[in-house]
C-alpha cells in the first residue's frame, strides 16, 4: 500500500497517557524539546471508556509548560458540556466520538465556534461512512487502532484498511475544494507499526508507550525513529 502523495508531512503527537504523571510538566517539556509536533492528551471519564484520567484543570496547568498544539481527545459521554471547559483550558484541537452525544453536527459546530480545530474519532468498529455528513466540519479524523481506554494495547491490523479508505476520501474532498483534513492514528504505534500506518495514509501518529519508553534521554531517538518510518 503506497503512501498518498497528497498526505501532509508526518507529525508525531506523544500521548501523555504514558508519561510519568508525577511530573507531567517536566515530561511535556522533555518531549517538546525532543522533537514532538503536538501533545496528545487523552481525556477519559470512566464511563464512555473504562478508565479515568484528567480534567480541564490539568490541561490548563500544562499549557504554561509548552507552546506546541494541544491535541485533546475527549473519551467522555455526554461530551457536549465539557467542550467549552477544555477549549478554555488551552486545547487547540478537540476530538470527539460520534457515539458520545446525540447531535454530532452540533458538537462539531460548538468546537469550531470556540475557535478550535474539530476532530472526529472512529473506534475500531465505527464505520467510515459516519464522516460523510460532516466532512466539511472536521479538521482531523482520528482512527483508533486499539479499543480506547488504556495505553499499551496491541495494534488492530484491520484499521490499516480504514486508514487507506479515509485517505482516499480526504484527498477527493480536498481536490473538490474542501478544507485540509489531517488523518491521525492512535493505538499500538511503535517503530514497527508506524511505517505501515504512514503507508496507509496517516500523517499524524499518536504514540504513548513508544515515545516515553526509556526515559527522557531516549525521547528524541524514539520520536525520530517513528517520524522517519515513512
Amino acid at each position: 500500500m503506497a503512501p498518498s502523495s497528497k498526505a501532509a508531512p508526518v507529525r508525531i503527537a506523544p500521548s501523555i497517557l504514558a508519561a510519568d504523571f508525577a511530573k507531567l510538566g517536566d515530561e511535556v517539556r522533555a518531549v517538546a524539546a525532543a522533537g514532538a509536533d503536538w501533545i496528545h492528551i487523552d481525556i477519559m471519564d470512566g464511563h464512555f471508556v473504562p478508565n479515568l484520567t484528567i480534567g480541564p484543570g490539568v490541561v490548563k496547568a500544562l499549557r504554561s509548560h509548552c507552546d506546541l498544539p494541544f491535541d485533546v481527545h475527549l473519551m467522555i459521554s455526554p461530551v457536549d458540556y465539557m467542550i467549552e471547559p477544555f477549549a478554555d483550558a488551552g486545547a487547540d484541537i478537540i476530538s470527539l466520538h460520534p457515539e458520545a452525544g446525540p447531535h454530532l453536527h452540533r458538537s462539531l459546530q460548538t468546537i469550531r465556534a470556540l475557535g478550535k480545530k474539530a476532530g472526529l474519532v472512529l473506534n475500531p468498529a465505527t464505520p467510515v461512512a459516519v464522516v460523510d455528513e460532516v466532512m466539511d466540519m472536521v479538521d482531523l479524523i482520528l482512527v483508533m487502532s486499539v479499543n480506547p481506554g488504556f495505553g499499551g494495547q496491541a495494534f488492530i491490523e484491520s484499521q490499516l484498511d480504514k486508514i487507506a479508505v479515509l485517505r482516499t476520501r480526504i484527498d477527493a474532498h480536498v481536490e473538490a475544494g474542501g478544507q485540509a483534513i489531517d488523518l491521525e492514528v492512535d493505538g499500538g504505534i511503535d517503530r514497527e507499526t508506524a511505517p505501515r500506518a504512514i503507508a496507509a495514509g496517516a500523517n499524524i501518529l499518536v504514540a504513548g508507550t513508544a515515545t516515553f519508553r526509556g526515559g527522557p534521554d531516549a525521547y528524541a531517538d524514539n520520536i525520530a525513529a517513528m517520524r522517519g518510518s515513512g
